[in-house]
């Protein structure tokens, strides 16, 4: 009868030391989670933000100003345009002062 006491005791002792174990563990996760909720929330945050800001650089008439400011670019006109006759392997080469032969 007394090695049948020590045994349940042992046992309810290894029971409880398990519980403790399994409501530690269960809490370090519930932190973890909570952690990595707040990460997804600022990575979206971040998400949306980034898709703003690339809206707005890709905005036509952004890309239009820095164009003509930066880059000197111009509109093209009937008079600046280059016609070429004749099919793509009959292309003639621009001689160097930027004309046709």
């Amino acid at each position: 009868m007394g090695r049948l006491i020590v045994i349940c005791a042992v046992l309810l002792m290894v029971s409880a030391l398990s519980l403790v174990t399994a409501r530690f563990q269960s809490r370090e996760l519930f932190v973890r989670v909570d952690r990595l909720e707040d990460k997804a929330r600022d990575l979206d945050t971040d998400w949306r933000r980034l898709q703003l800001e690339r809206a707005e650089l890709a905005r036509n008439a952004r890309i239009d100003h820095l164009a003509r400011q930066d880059l000197k670019m111009v509109s093209t006109s009937p008079d600046m345009t280059l016609y070429m006759k004749g099919s793509a392997s009959n292309v003639t080469q621009p001689s160097e002062d930027g004309g046709l032969p």
